[in-house]
């Protein structure tokens, strides 16, 4: 089975890690978890979201962060742009790339954002427009990919259908993402083959969340159909919001450690993601879900 012999790590921490913390983090702690980030190798972050403050306080000082991270050149920040305010802001922050997004899932559409899945697609139609007029990169997250809190499976032909809509609004990368992690290998093949003939695998990207502990595995599979970017956060940082207590995003020192046994270079500095992991779990108050970082931190202090 062929796999990719290098990968790109989109590290997520900063946006999707942060945005359902209860406690507000200071503006301080997320400029330096960016910069420590981007120190650390990471070729694309998301480092904010241009949302309305009413709906995720946490990401109100925006502005101030993508005005005082230290660029690194060459990296890629990210940011989540729901709208045309959105956008504006985004673009006058000096954002590289933004982010519209997608359900597959019919159901989760209208739970989350009171719209069908056409609808909401259409609303992002003038931000892709004025994102490939300004030259920025265009990204599409496809949310639910893999099963929906609502309405449990989603066929895989509402999962392309989306994909085909953001290649065609002119996305340079598409995210599948498995949003509530009930994803298993096998439908993560199926999905990824189906999505990929008609998406250049080059292009597609994987975003699994760890919620039943298939989110390695998934990677895995994910790279046996020739995906080779996916998405993570430091010390699995990221609550699931449809399942109490469940673990978020897959945590970035877990997959580095599977990449570096399968000889996958990523570009980024195991032991330096381990202690960030660990420094910003301390900042939250409580310990990372990174089975990796935790045992490393562990050994080092024996």
């Amino acid at each position: 089975m062929s796999m990719p012999s290098r990968v790109k790590i989109v590290e997520v921490s900063p946006r999707d890690g942060l945005q359902n913390e209860k406690q507000i983090v200071p503006t301080d702690v997320k400029v330096e978890l960016v910069d420590r980030l981007t120190q650390a190798g990471f070729p694309n972050v998301e480092a904010t979201s241009f949302v309305s403050p009413k709906w995720v306080p946490q990401m109100a000082d925006a502005a101030e962060v993508m005005a005082r991270i230290q660029r690194r050149p060459g990296v890629v920040y990210s940011v989540l742009t729901p709208n045309m305010k959105g956008f504006d802001a985004a673009r006058a922050a000096g954002a590289d790339e933004v982010v519209i997004f997608g359900a597959a899932s019919e159901a989760f559409s209208q739970k989350n954002i009171n719209c069908s899945i056409a609808e909401s697609l259409e609303r992002f139609a003038p931000v892709a427009e004025a994102a490939k007029a300004a030259g920025i990169r265009l990204r599409g997250s496809i949310s639910t990919a893999l099963g929906c809190p609502y309405q449990g499976d989603v066929p895989i032909e509402d999962v392309v259908r989306v994909a085909r809509t953001f290649m065609d609004m002119g996305c340079d990368e598409i995210d599948v993402a498995d949003t509530i992690g009930v994803g298993t290998p096998q439908h993560v093949r199926n999905v990824m083959r189906a999505v990929t003939a008609h998406v250049d695998p080059a292009r597609v990207s994987g975003h699994f969340h760890d919620t039943y502990g298939q989110a390695l595995a998934n990677i895995l599979a994910a790279l046996e159909t020739d995906i080779a970017i996916f998405h993570t956060s430091v010390a699995g940082l990221g609550g699931c919001p449809y399942a109490k207590g469940a673990t978020g995003n897959v945590a970035t020192e877990d997959v580095l450690y599977m990449l570096r046994g399968l000889n996958i270079e990523t570009g980024v500095d195991f032991d330096a993601v381990v202690d960030i992991g660990q420094w910003m779990a301390a900042h939250l108050d409580r310990k990372g879900s990174s089975r990796a970082g935790n045992a490393v931190a562990a050994k080092r202090a024996a």
